[in-house]
């Protein structure tokens, strides 16, 4: 009779620790962590060049992956042509599992904030990144290590709440 009763008060105790916590929160293994090796040739169509694990580094840089697919993708699009123009912050994509010629389409409708643009046609580079789903977000410092990740699309609240200060927290406080 006891056992139910521990039990109960075992899951009760897990339910109370944890409800105050953020269920939209996906913890990352890689913060404070190197960027995975990977290296990703230019998308077909796009006047950017592709770029790799050597192309981070030296300054701090956001990566993002995203999809011409992806309709949170397109939402989040004009804040990071905003964010690229209002901070000049090197910015590197990431195109997950998408058509060349979609992709080209897409940043040619919604403007090409990103210095380069990887072409990511198996998802390889993704699960590296650890990537769970389109789109997601990096933030690397100026020696190539992941300081912050964002899961889902930006909002704007996002960029000056977490993107903006873990940028100034990897050295390109503007």
């Amino acid at each position: 009779m006891a056992t139910p009763l521990v039990l109960l008060v075992g899951l009760l105790a897990i339910f109370a620790t944890n409800i105050s916590r953020d269920p939209g929160y996906i913890p990352s293994v890689l913060i404070n962590r190197p960027a995975p090796q990977f290296a990703l040739a230019a998308v077909p169509g796009l006047d950017v060049p592709g770029f790799s694990t050597e192309t981070l580094g030296g300054e701090p840089s956001i990566v993002n992956v995203f999809a011409s697919w992806c309709i949170p993708c397109r939402d989040e699009h004009p804040l990071l042509v905003d964010l690229k123009a209002e901070t000049g912050v090197a910015l590197y994509g990431i195109n997950q599992k998408d058509a060349p010629e979609n992709a080209a389409r897409f940043l040619a409708e919604l403007g090409n904030p990103y210095d380069a643009v990887g072409a990511d046609g198996d998802g390889r580079a993704s699960i590296e990144w650890g990537v769970y789903g389109v789109p997601e977000t990096f933030v690397l410092d100026a020696d190539g290590v992941i300081v912050f990740k964002h899961v889902g699309p930006l909002s704007a609240r996002a960029i000056e709440e977490e993107i903006k200060p873990a940028l100034a927290r990897g050295g390109a406080a503007r």
